[in-house]
């Protein structure tokens, strides 16, 4: 596909800029900050700009056009009335700089939405002011940091993770100053208890965990791993990116959780592909509670302000209030959904799962057979070492026939491995219908691997170097000459 820059001819406009007649000012900007030549934009008419982005957009695959294994992690169905209201000028149009008096809806909205996400979770207290799920994680990581310090106990700097945990969980423990411990998990895949216990010292600051996990097993004894961890005087992190499968059935703050982080953007509406907008409030118990950012959000006398005197907040985490369009589109999902309709979504995210994962198992292996949550692991070692086709050329084929395909290569503890998510808004008919293409595909290895191993022939772009992509993208127009 040509570029709009390739379609340029010289002379053609598509919009012309009224004459200034605004007085001149003079602005003292830094020289070198100066333009030197003029923009080269494109000259295209308006018909050329029209077609061009119509045709993009046509190229581009979503969660409107077909079926995204890899759900709720990255994109799964979000009504549209959520769009809408985020995209309402009394919300769209305001500013964070204005002041509080005329902002007293958002504010409310943002009081009453941590009170929600308060009861969900089981926590005591939220900030909504956290960018994104890792954001969270780092929030919770200086949490836990601070109570400990508050305690004049300073001795505890490691954080244990299991090795089935999300790589921002280390990452994140780490850039907290946290020296990182990984525990292997079990044979059934979770948390071994005998593992964890080897580890458990009064050095240990912290667990993180995810429940269910990434394999999409439920931490049955998350009731004994949470007394060992407070026995030793840690605290228990809670990674929310799986809470879809448990919304509306149980709660973190139930099952011993300290701190826990909700990923709005998944499990509460917001597609996030490609990136953003993310949302991560970070929930936490009573005694956790005066180690929050600032600003929080108070209510008196039905008025609704913004608190900065924390003395013992872990400070300012990010500009403003957090990606308050988010916070919109997940107050909206909510008192939509009502309590019995985000209790129903845990439940039929967790049924679509396991329809799936049994039709699934018998075209591939499950990593960790049994009864999964919202999400399972197939792995396709087996046909990679009959045919060498690996999950990678399985996945390159399934956008032949019009799926995206599920996460892949994760977690690393399972090998060539896909983690489908189907999500709880898929029909029956779709899952039926993604099943029989895997298998149409399995089958299509065994008789000509070649075919597969050359995937995609039908997308605009056919095989990439990923390597050379991701390490040296080409993210602007090179113009001739340079």
């Amino acid at each position: 596909m040509t570029t709009i820059f390739e379609m340029s001819k010289k002379g053609r406009i598509a919009f012309k800029i009224p004459n200034n007649n605004i007085k001149d000012y003079e602005f003292d900007f830094p020289e070198h900050l100066l333009r030197k030549t003029s923009p080269r934009l494109p000259q295209v008419s308006e018909l050329d700009v029209v077609r061009h982005y119509t045709n993009l957009a046509a190229k581009n695959y979503s969660v409107d056009v077909g079926f995204y294994p890899l759900g709720s992690c990255t994109m799964k169905y979000n009504p549209k009335i959520n769009e809408k209201i985020a995209n309402d000028e009394h919300f769209s149009m305001i500013h964070p700089f204005q002041p509080m008096e005329t902002a007293q809806g958002a504010l409310q909205l943002m009081y009453e939405l941590k009170e929600m996400l308060c009861e969900i979770s089981g926590m005591d207290d939220m900030t909504l002011v956290p960018s994104a799920g890792a954001h969270g994680e780092l929030t919770g990581m200086l949490i836990a940091r601070a109570y400990h310090l508050s305690r004049g106990d300073t001795k505890r700097k490691k954080a244990i993770v299991p090795d089935s945990a999300h790589g921002t969980n280390p990452a994140s423990a780490r850039m907290a100053g946290f020296e990182v411990i990984e525990i292997k998990s079990g044979p059934d895949g979770r948390v071994d208890l005998n593992e964890l216990k080897k580890h458990l010292d009064e050095e240990v600051a912290v667990l993180l965990l995810t429940n269910p996990n990434t394999l999409g097993l439920f931490e049955k004894d998350i009731i004994k791993i949470a007394e060992m961890v407070h026995e030793k005087g840690a605290l228990l992190y809670y990674d929310g990116a799986n809470l879809n499968a448990i919304l509306g059935r149980t709660r973190p703050g139930d099952m011993g959780f300290d701190i826990v982080h909700l990923n709005l953007h998944k499990t509460f509406s917001t597609p996030h592909g490609m990136g953003g907008p993310g949302s991560g409030p970070v929930g936490v118990k009573k005694h956790l509670s005066k180690f929050l950012p600032v600003p929080e959000i108070i209510k008196e006398n039905n008025t609704y302000k913004l608190n900065y005197s924390k003395p013992e907040s872990i400070g300012f985490i990010r500009s403003f209030f957090g990606n308050f369009s988010v916070l919109v589109r997940t107050y909206t999902y909510i008192k939509t959904m009502g309590k019995e309709g985000l209790k129903k979504v845990g439940q039929m995210a967790v049924l679509n799962a396991n329809y799936l994962r049994k039709k699934v198992s018998k075209i591939m292996d499950i990593a960790y057979p049994g009864l999964c949550m919202h999400e399972f692991v197939s792995t396709c070692e087996k046909l990679t070492k009959e045919t060498g086709v690996k999950a990678l050329d399985i996945a390159k084929r399934l956008l032949d026939y019009g799926i995206h395909a599920p996460t892949m290569y994760f977690p690393l503890i399972v090998h060539e491995d896909f983690m489908i998510e189907p999500t709880e808004t898929e029909s029956k008919d779709t899952l039926d219908e993604f099943a029989k293409i895997l298998g149409k595909i399995f089958e299509e290895a065994k008789q000509n691997p070649e075919l597969v191993k050359n995937a995609p022939y039908t997308t605009p772009i056919r095989r990439l170097d990923e390597a050379t992509a991701s390490r040296k993208p080409i993210v602007k127009f090179n113009f001739e000459g340079e």
